[in-house]
């Protein structure tokens, strides 16, 4: 099988101008663009050069994972991630429906890259090396605002699986954030960053491409908060790559994002999880042990998962959920 790039968006809306530009540049850059709808999307939808996924087809593709997954909700992108991994994607690049790209968007992605690194300094806040102002990820624990910039390595060429691009304009910040600052705001082109071992920053599901060794730790969970499943989601990537001494890389922004619209109140109720529990779930899974070797990903995910139920962080639902995506990308390492 042909390997080809992947995008994946999920979406609600109908052919927007966002949508509209993914379609047209995937076209002209060679990607397969998939689009997860759901039971709001308009049923007539179409996009040329936009494989549409209604949620009769989803439930039609015969993965387990898709007669599961709650309707009405962001983790129904884990099909999108499914169908790329079953179609043997090169690479796979995840984006929203309100984040235009930009020209950098579309240039070829690399496993190996030109960084600079952060390695044991535990919590770091990457929108500082990227920005002068104060502005923290959505995600990032409030009580370690004031913590200094860890320094940085010298250049090195290293491997990194997982790759964060940031967004101008109205960047991942969280509602605290945009209640008490204004947007817009724009990052500086830099050196990208890698982080190491022990190194933690959230990230998102915005723009982000994610390498084959990495596609098992895409998974989205659904029995949580919606503004932290991706968050949380970050964690427990950068747990499982931390024991296989991988590396996680953020770069300057390839997107501007045109915000849809939030009820910030809403968002800041939705995010109260986090402002919570981001550190303890962080100390969660340092103290979760677990088997080194990329080829455990899977066993690892769910060993993850197992201890965040049993510290109420996860509805135990979860777990049905995770068995049914492990079961699919089982079925679809059998058969590629």
């Amino acid at each position: 099988m042909v390997q080809k790039k992947h995008l994946i968006v999920t979406s609600i809306s109908a052919p927007n101008k966002v949508l509209k530009d993914l379609a047209e540049g995937s076209r002209k850059n060679g990607f397969e663009f998939i689009l997860i709808g759901d039971t709001k999307s308009p049923a007539d939808f179409y996009l040329e050069y936009c494989r549409f996924y209604d949620i009769q087809k989803q439930l039609d593709s015969g993965l387990r994972y898709a007669k599961l997954c709650p309707v009405r909700h962001y983790a129904r992108k884990n099909i999108g991630y499914l169908i790329a991994m079953r179609e043997n994607a090169e690479y796979i690049i995840e984006t929203d429906d309100d984040n235009f790209p930009l020209k950098d968007f579309w240039k070829e992605r690399h496993l190996r890259q030109r960084t600079r690194r952060i390695i044991n300094t535990g919590w770091v806040n990457i929108y500082g090396y990227f920005s002068d102002d104060f502005i923290w990820p959505r995600g990032y624990p409030l009580v370690l605002l004031q913590n200094n910039k860890p320094a940085l390595s010298d250049i090195e060429e290293i491997e990194c699986p997982v790759q964060q691009g940031l967004a101008d304009e109205n960047p991942d910040v969280d509602a605290v954030y945009r209640l008490t600052y204004p947007l817009p705001k724009n990052f500086r082109k830099e050196q990208p960053i890698a982080l190491g071992n022990d190194v933690w920053s959230p990230f998102n599901s915005q723009n982000t491409t994610w390498f084959p060794e990495a596609y098992a730790l895409m998974y989205l969970p659904a029995y949580c908060s919606f503004r932290m499943t991706d968050i949380w989601r970050s964690f427990i990537t950068l747990r499982i790559l931390h024991e296989n001494d991988r590396n996680l890389m953020f770069h300057s922004p390839t997107v501007w994002q045109e915000r849809n619209e939030h009820n910030l109140m809403k968002d800041f109720e939705d995010e109260i999880p986090g402002y919570l529990n981001n550190e303890r779930i962080v100390n969660i899974l340092n103290e979760t042990k677990l088997k080194k070797g990329r080829e455990y990903n899977s066993e690892n995910l769910l060993t993850c998962y197992q201890a965040l139920c049993h510290h109420g962080i996860f509805e135990e639902k979860e777990l049905e959920l995770l068995n049914a995506w492990i079961e699919d990308i089982n079925e679809i390492k059998k058969s590629t």
